[in-house]
């Protein structure tokens, strides 16, 4: 059987339009996995919030820190002390470098040390001080978007002037 000009352009449009029905049916290409160190040449460090010590960098590990589900490196110099403030977002931490004394509002002090994960929920003032020499780094893990508010009377939003 012989199929004239014209039917072999409409089964031809038909099975273009089916294939790229097809294409746009099929998920997403998965992500590409990737792990960082502290040490990484590639990290890029950014400033933090104008209230925190002077030497502080943070560097976006993954996602976007304006949205929910971002994982940051949060880099502070040695004995430097980050004033009270609290998070919109709970966060997941773990501290890689040095050692940090943290205080949560309403609880006593702990100290973390390379390894130990701590959990603050979200909107609980905290403040914390670098103990060693060396400068400490906490992996964050943000629920939310990343921010950080000063506390206290008197105290501007991030970023206000």
């Amino acid at each position: 059987m012989t199929i004239g000009r014209s039917k072999r352009g409409v089964l031809l449009s038909v099975g273009v339009v089916g294939l790229c029905a097809a294409a746009w049916a099929l998920p997403p290409a998965p992500e590409a996995a990737m792990s960082r160190t502290v040490q990484d040449a590639t990290l890029q460090w950014g400033p933090c919030p104008e209230f925190m010590p002077k030497g502080c960098g943070i560097s976006v590990l993954h996602g976007d820190p304006a949205k929910p589900n971002a994982d940051i490196f949060f880099r502070v110099p040695g004995k430097a002390k980050i004033p009270s403030h609290w998070h919109t977002s709970a966060e997941r931490m773990m501290l890689v470098e040095g050692e940090m004394q943290v205080t949560y509002a309403g609880q006593a002090p702990t100290t973390l040390k390379p390894g130990t994960y701590a959990y603050g929920p979200a909107k609980l003032e905290h403040d914390a001080t670098c103990t060693s020499a060396s400068p400490c780094v906490l992996f964050i893990a943000f629920e939310g978007p990343v921010d950080a508010h000063p506390s206290g009377a008197g105290a501007k939003p991030a970023g206000a002037k």
